[in-house]
């Protein structure tokens, strides 16, 4: 059985190399995908081209996606069969698809549900604020191909958890045909207990890009998601139309890296609203450097059936954006990626980006915007200029690395492959008082055996990057300095953060090498820093290892499909009681593989 198994996984992975590689209509130098804007990405990460000074890369679960849609990973793992390097892929029967790790009070819940040994990373959770057992939670998932995003749910707590693929594939583009593939899932509550997810929807071979929304109704919990849409009736069984945020056929604009949150506050003025903003690339802008990727916003205020035209709210200042405009305004600050949007309990939203107007290459800086409650927030002019958070250092070493699967032009921290960019690693959260805290990882602290800036491919552990908070107690108009969380000697990245609503304790989890010999061998683990009264001079700080044993590191020679991806960011959030839950991408496979699979963990404190 065992062999039989090897002959059809090795001829179906050749079957779709040489597929991959007839998709290329015209060697290196022809077009790899239909838009602009990704197939630069492609080529960055193929290394036919080098990355831009100014423009930020674009999500990796976008670029992921469409890598494997080109046969890029079937062309590797083809590569690694002929070298004696089957990934264990060939020894795989059936199993099953519920698991728990447990050990010392701790339990890893698995929450994608399928059977297949695809590919499932970043990753989301939120908890429904009208019953505290009802989370959902969405991740990149390639189930049925390339990524096609999944949504998950649960009604015990998460204990149990039931999982699909959501309706977005009934979409219709701007070029006539429904999407090849839909990357960075985002969910979020209203205050009725309305469920929402939303994701990007993109071609390979064409230009469309889209930003899309579908909705559970309240009761229903994310089992099943439909038309946000009521005209006509029979909203909950109808997949069409989506709630349609963004949607283009231009090969100079992609949508990329967008969230979603709703005002859960009954007290608000705009009370169960539907925010989101997202990083627009443009490859045409006619002015300064000639490519940009501002963030922008729109809104719903009838459930994510229709949302406002989109803005750019991320400004200009002329102080802290002092290059690489792509504007005719010389400080814009329109070099941005990894933008994450709040409300607070007064209707005020918030949105934190990572940008890159700066003149030294490698620090880049963590910013903010907001637009109060009273404002009508789809105006541009109702949005604050941008403040400085925080400088990032974004030193990390730069791939290729052909035994880690670190990417060409995508910053890595060997002996790991995996993307270890500071553009996606910022999160923001608010607790009832108004007190916000920022939350981001970067490497200043990296250490010359690292190569700084330098090859991934030579650089030698111990790689130093780590977790940093700071906290704005004036609606994010000044900022404390930043304080590390983690130790010196190993790296932590990937970091996300939530405050508890009455503000005594902010959760921080984060991929962690601490542990063991992980710092040298590339295992890691995921901690949670438990902050005890964050805003105070002298705060209390406890540490919890979330994993309940390390997770072996993923490279090309046990798993050249998915090696080199471990997606933008983890997630940690709280409920109305303040309880933390966290979940991220695992590679402990079930039956001794190493694959990715989302977990999750609700640690008592």
């Amino acid at each position: 059985m065992k062999s039989t198994m090897r002959l059809l996984l090795v001829g179906a992975v050749i079957a779709v190399a040489v597929a991959g590689a007839a998709f290329r209509p015209g060697g290196a130098t022809s077009q790899i995908a239909g838009n602009r804007v990704l197939d630069h990405e492609l080529k960055i990460e193929e290394g036919l081209a080098k990355p831009d000074r100014f423009v930020a890369p674009m999500s990796g679960g976008v670029v992921t996606s469409a890598l494997e849609a080109t046969g890029f990973y079937a062309r590797r793992a083809a590569s690694a069969h002929e070298n004696g390097n089957d990934g264990g892929l060939s020894s795989l029967g059936t199993q099953g698809c519920q698991n728990t790790f447990k050990a010392k009070g701790l339990e890893n819940i698995r929450v994608n549900q399928d059977c297949s040994l695809r590919r499932q990373a970043e990753e989301v959770v939120v908890t429904n604020p009208t019953n505290q057992k009802n989370m959902i939670a969405g991740q990149n998932d390639s189930r049925i191909g390339f990524n096609h995003c999944g949504y998950d749910w649960s009604f015990d707590g998460g204990d149990t958890w039931g999982d699909q693929v959501p309706p977005f594939y009934q979409f219709v583009m701007a070029d006539g045909h429904t999407a090849d593939a839909c990357s960075d899932p985002t969910a979020t509550y209203d205050s009725k207990g309305n469920a929402y997810v939303g994701g990007v929807l993109f071609d390979i071979s064409s230009a469309a890009s889209a930003f899309v929304v579908a909705k559970s109704n309240a009761g229903i919990g994310g089992a099943f998601y439909h038309s946000p849409d009521p005209a006509g009736g029979f909203q909950t069984f109808r997949d069409t139309p989506l709630g349609v945020v963004a949607s283009d056929n231009d090969p100079n604009i992609a949508h990329d890296k967008e969230f979603i949150v709703a005002d859960s506050s009954k007290s608000s003025p705009k009370a169960d609203n539907v925010y989101a903003t997202w990083t627009r690339f443009d490859f045409d802008t006619g002015a300064g450097v000639g490519a940009h990727s501002p963030i922008y916003f729109s809104q719903s205020s009838n459930g994510g059936a229709t949302w406002s035209p989109g803005i750019e709210i991320s400004g200009s200042n002329a102080t802290n954006c002092t290059a690489g405009s792509a504007e005719s305004n010389p400080n814009a600050c329109d070099q941005d990626q990894g933008s994450h949007p709040i409300v607070g309990s007064d209707g005020t939203i918030y949105v934190s980006f990572l940008n890159g107007n700066t003149p030294t290459l490698g620090v880049n800086q963590h910013m903010i915007v907001k637009c109060p409650a009273s404002a009508d927030c789809s105006n541009p002019a109702s949005w604050t200029s941008p403040v400085k958070i925080s400088t990032d250092f974004g030193f990390q070493p730069v791939g290729p690395d052909a035994a880690t699967g670190c990417p060409a032009g995508r910053q890595c921290i060997p002996p790991n492959g995996y993307r270890v960019q500071d553009e996606t690693f910022g999160s923001i959260s608010i607790d009832s008082a108004g007190r916000l805290y920022h939350v981001f990882s970067d490497a200043r602290n990296l250490g010359a055996n690292c190569n700084p800036l330098g090859p991934a491919a030579t650089a030698t552990p111990p790689c130093d990057t780590d977790v940093f908070y700071s906290s704005s107690a004036d609606g994010g108009a000044t900022w404390s300095p930043e304080t590390r969380l983690t130790p010196a000697g190993s790296a932590q990245w990937q970091p996300w953060g939530a405050v508890s609503p009455d503000g005594k304790k902010l959760f921080v989890g984060y991929y962690d090498r601490s542990y063991g010999n992980c710092e040298t061998t590339g295992c890691n683990d995921i901690t949670m820093a438990t902050i005890r009264n964050p805003a105070s001079p002298s705060p209390k700080i406890a540490y919890t290892r979330i994993t309940t044993s390390s997770m072996p590191n993923l490279v090309v020679a046990n798993n050249p499909i998915q090696a080199g991806f471990l997606g933008d960011y983890m997630w940690v959030s709280t409920d109305l009681k303040g309880r933390p839950s966290l979940v991220w991408a695992d590679t402990r496979g079930l039956g001794g593989t190493v694959e990715e699979d989302i977990y999750l963990a609700r640690p008592n404190d």
